[in-house]
């Protein structure tokens, strides 16, 4: 084949995208303006990626997926992309997110400050800079954290919106983060996604003492089979469990969680003082 440039998938992630495109692409006899014409995209355009000298889109990486047959695989063109793009994220968390798009159930536990998910883009975007202040991530890394987010909760605006279960320990809520007004959203926040038709809210007070069955932060995603995983994190890497025989104690014990924690109604009314400076 003339002017073809050879690729080297091990060189970065970038590589490896365009290398397992033209791999596919060849693979199935078809010529670049023909994926491209799949794709809705030119035949330049495709070549441009698979050599590397252009960064896929998650428009492409999706496109790719719905060509080539890949989607709701665990090996699919949108799950490269986001750790190409995501590369400063903490290894395994972009694998989670993909996921937390698709499930139906979101059961989460959070321990000193906001779940993600509940962010609002001021709050992420205070603790994203003292990550900076600290020297722990660049500037660039800190954006790419606060856009990375936004997409998140955008995916789960969707036609039918997963339950979402939140308990928080009471030290979410004792931990005021980048002054008045940015807290009082945040904890406006809260209150308008304790009135979502699709979500459950609770605070897990200090006064249930020992009587909290678990002490570190817990993501629980129900996927659209049934399944169930848990995500956790340690200093350096985030860690996807599909496995029953230890996915099943977490859910369990996030069950004794909730019914130790405060009802919504009597969480809301926890957050509401708080708004009105009440202790």
């Amino acid at each position: 084949m003339v002017n073809r440039k050879e690729l080297n998938p091990e060189s970065s992630p970038q590589a490896a995208f365009g290398a397992r495109v033209r791999s596919m692409r060849e693979a199935r006899g078809w010529r670049q303006e023909d994926l491209g014409e799949l794709m809705e995209y030119s035949g330049v355009h495709v070549s441009a990626v698979e050599v590397g000298r252009k960064m896929p889109t998650l428009r492409f990486a999706c496109r790719a997926d719905a060509a080539f047959g890949t989607a709701g695989t665990a090996d699919t063109f949108e799950r490269q992309w986001r750790e190409i793009r995501h590369g400063s994220l903490l290894e395994g968390f972009p694998e989670y997110v993909g996921h937390e798009g698709r499930a139906v159930e979101i059961r989460l536990y959070e321990i000193g400050i906001i779940p993600g998910l509940l962010q609002t883009p001021q709050y992420a975007r205070v603790l994203a800079d003292s990550a900076v202040q600290r020297g722990a991530i660049t500037p660039e890394q800190a954006a790419e954290r606060v856009s990375f987010l936004g997409e998140r909760q955008a995916a789960l605006q969707r036609s039918r919106p997963p339950m979402v279960f939140l308990v928080m320990d009471e030290s979410c809520l004792r931990r005021p983060v980048g002054g008045s007004e940015v807290w009082d959203a945040q904890l406006e926040r809260l209150v308008e996604f304790a009135a979502q038709p699709n979500t459950v809210l609770q605070v897990a007070p200090f006064d249930i003492g020992e009587r909290r069955p678990v002490n570190l932060p817990i993501n629980l995603l129900t996927l659209p089979d049934r399944s169930v995983m848990c995500y956790a994190e340690s200093q350096t890497q985030g860690h996807l469990d599909r496995e029953t025989t230890s996915v099943l104690p977490v859910l369990t014990a996030y069950h004794q969680l909730q019914a130790e924690a405060l009802s919504q109604a009597a969480s809301v009314a926890m957050i509401n003082l708080l708004r009105k400076g009440t202790p």
